[in-house]
């Protein structure tokens, strides 16, 4: 499996990851016995990046993978974050970013994951009414603890991420990409690769939209969080279908699954671009796994450029509730 450096001076890690938010909440039913068995499967195929957050499943998440990870730490890398609030039950959020919150959000990951110290530590989003000197002031000090090791921000603005990178060096961004979602080929990733900066894509399979296997809001879970998706609502599935098929076809043409396909194109986008799929099932994780390993042809970069130019999908990526703490 291909390896890439996190950020200019950052460990060297399998370019795919594990994203775990799907294995406690937003997804539908969960099953807490096969998500280990698959964290295990994914850290003995070289999968090591595992990303999680304290607010998916309100910590259950971050317990989850801490029992995961207990008899194995040394194998995995642990990626979380900080910043969000909402109350059980809720999906409407709050951003908290002050010195205050991010010490205590510290310390109740480590005790949910089980460590003592977090890799890579990310601000999920951003306060604009913080300071950023304070907020990223405190995160360096918990590097300076030793209590984490290398600096995250997500889904920022790229005059946030040169402002943040000033005050402390920021190992990786991590925002949405996907073929749907080009957004951030305008500014902010070359301000990545500007800055020597990795970039983490989230979702970068559509939130499973792109593997083919979602045809009609009714295959979600009557819970799955898709299902008040913009970009899954009548209307606009339809043409969102219809971009999945061209991707199916190219994908059948070169002998692979779209999902594949999808996930080499986005690894494809750089030497520092890592990839952080979800999956609950052994099956798609080393479907992902083979996928992380194609290398496509300028041709087929190409013909899925042409196939998928930015804006082309219909809808938003979030509910307005969603969108809370997203800079442009």
């Amino acid at each position: 499996m291909n390896s890439k450096t996190l950020g200019a001076s950052g460990p060297t890690l399998a370019a795919l990851g594990l994203g775990c938010m799907g294995m406690s909440e937003f997804y539908g039913a969960s099953d807490d016995a096969q998500s280990i068995v698959v964290i295990h499967r994914a850290l003995e195929r070289g999968v090591t990046m595992l990303d999680t957050a304290d607010i998916y499943g309100f910590g259950a998440n971050e317990t989850l993978v801490g029992r995961a990870i207990a008899d194995r730490r040394g194998q995995a890398f642990i990626a979380t974050k900080f910043g969000i609030h909402r109350e059980p039950g809720a999906y409407a959020r709050t951003v908290e970013n002050s010195p205050a919150y991010i010490k205590a959000a510290c310390e109740a990951s480590l005790k949910r994951l089980g460590i003592d110290v977090i890799d890579l530590y990310y601000m999920h989003r951003r306060n604009r009414d913080v300071p950023l000197e304070e907020s990223i002031g405190a995160m360096a000090d918990l590097v300076a603890q030793g209590k984490v090791r290398y600096l995250g921000l997500s889904e920022v603005s790229p005059d946030t991420l040169a402002r943040a990178h000033a005050i402390h060096p920021i190992a990786a961004v991590q925002s949405e990409y996907s073929l749907w979602t080009r957004d951030i080929e305008t500014a902010l990733l070359p301000q990545c690769r500007a800055l020597g900066v990795a970039l983490v894509a989230y979702s970068p399979l559509g939130r499973g939209f792109l593997t083919g296997a979602i045809t009609q809001t009714t295959d979600l879970a009557s819970d799955d969080f898709r299902r008040t998706n913009p970009r899954f609502a009548q209307g606009a599935i339809e043409e969102n279908l219809r971009l999945v098929g061209l991707l199916t076809a190219i994908a059948q043409e070169i002998g692979v699954t779209a999902a594949q396909l999808a996930l080499a194109w986005v690894l494809g986008q750089g030497e520092r671009v890592f990839a952080i799929p979800g999956t609950r099932r052994i099956a798609y994780l080393e479907q992902n796994i083979a996928g992380a390993s194609l290398a496509l042809s300028p041709e087929q970069r190409a013909a899925l450029d042409a196939a998928f130019p930015p804006g082309a999908a219909i809808g938003a990526r979030y509910t307005e509730a969603g969108m809370v703490g997203l800079e442009g």
